[in-house]
């Protein structure tokens, strides 16, 4: 279970560039130009037609503030852990084993796992060899993006320049918690999306017996690619070799579903994005063929033919969740609203995890005020709720 506090406040929500909370777009993180392979610009690409409709941000072109979420300090310097031989590039200061880079773009070292987050309206996307989570506020509306960053990566102690560790796959749960997962299978990792952002390491995927052999932790079938999420709080695993696993958080099982069928030969997939109840958008960082959509449920292929410029994509994200009909359909019980969650730092709440069927709620500095603590489920079924008054 989950327990959420909400400030029962009014607000307006902006829209970045209004195309946030569409579901008919994806979030692209592409390479800067056609046939480019530096996947640090980040797009609007149209489901149906595989065409940008718009560029939220260039690397190297388009000004942008980038800010410790926890300080509020302007992020002056990364520093990428390892061995710096293979990295070297220019305006670095370069040690026995990191590499520090002033003033960064915050896609400077890459990313190849992106996750879009719609009650906060937040782009959440990971960093190669850094293993940072950054994210893109889509509701400020100054025509600046706004990253942020809470200046740790997803897992510590781990050398990033080890591709086993680099984070590319990424979604939001029906749970409204971030996923993460390393090329290896062997950290599922989730974070929160409201203001205070916890991280937490689940641990490894498990091979279902079902499955046969084929194994989700395999490097030449099961790296890479991207995750979905369903309406029922299960992950979709899409590897770049085009093998499929469905993925229970809860026990971290992972189940060999199927190979997805007619894509062409050289097609890896490496992004995915939910279209609607039963297809996603797959876009591959290799080649510049453009988007299929696949059925999810007959692991088939169609290409989308795309009129304008192609891109490569090395992930894509939307708002979307699989089978979402069919959970409305199957549970009557209501869904928590939609309200601003006004965030963990306001507020402590412990022990975590619980161990005696009790939790404590601190609120020493809080605003006054009414706020509703809301008790749900982890697909986000609202279970009980109670209003508290503070002077």
């Amino acid at each position: 279970m989950k327990l959420k506090l909400l400030l029962v406040l009014f607000f307006t929500p902006l829209f970045f560039f209004g195309f946030a909370q569409q579901s008919n777009v994806a979030y692209a993180i592409t390479g800067q130009t056609i046939a480019n392979f530096n996947w640090t610009d980040i797009r609007v690409i149209d489901m149906a037609s595989g065409n940008a409709n718009a560029t939220l941000f260039e690397n190297g072109k388009t000004k942008f503030s980038f800010v410790d979420a926890e300080t509020g300090r302007p992020v002056d310097q990364l520093t990428i852990t390892g061995n710096p031989a293979t990295l070297q590039q220019n305006n670095m200061a370069i040690s026995s084993n990191s590499i520090s880079v002033a003033n960064p773009s915050p896609t400077y070292s890459m990313s190849a796992a992106a996750a879009y987050d719609k009650r906060h309206d937040k782009l959440f996307f990971a960093t190669m060899r850094t293993g940072q989570l950054i994210w893109l506020d889509l509701k400020n509306s100054n025509g600046t993006p706004s990253f942020y960053t809470i200046q740790k990566p997803l897992i510590s102690n781990v050398d990033y320049n080890d591709e086993s560790f680099n984070i590319t796959r990424m979604t939001i749960g029906a749970d409204g918690n971030g996923y993460a997962l390393t090329n290896d299978a062997n950290h599922l990792i989730s974070f929160t999306t409201s203001n205070k952002t916890i991280i937490t390491d689940l641990g490894n995927l498990v091979d279902a017996e079902s499955n046969n052999g084929i194994s989700v932790h395999n490097k030449c079938s099961s790296w890479g690619g991207d995750i979905v999420a369903d309406a029922f709080g299960k992950l979709y695993l899409f590897s770049a070799g085009r093998n499929v696993f469905l993925i229970d958080p809860a026990t971290r099982i992972a189940t060999y579903k199927g190979t997805i069928s007619n894509l062409s030969g050289t097609f890896t997939v490496n992004g995915a994005a939910v279209i609607d109840d039963d297809n996603v958008i797959v876009s591959s960082a290799n080649t510049f063929e453009g988007f299929y959509k696949v059925d999810i449920n007959k692991l088939s292929a169609t290409k989308i033919n795309t009129a304008g410029k192609i891109y490569n994509a090395s992930d894509l994200a939307s708002c979307n969740l699989l089978h979402q009909t069919e959970k409305q359909n199957s549970v009557g019980t209501p869904l928590l609203q939609n309200i601003e969650v006004i965030g963990n730092r306001f507020i402590s709440i412990y022990p975590n995890p619980v161990a005696d069927g009790q939790i404590k709620i601190t609120f020493d500095g809080n605003a006054s005020g009414k706020y509703k603590i809301a008790l749900t489920d982890l697909e986000g079924r609202l279970i009980e709720t109670k209003d508290v008054y503070i002077k």
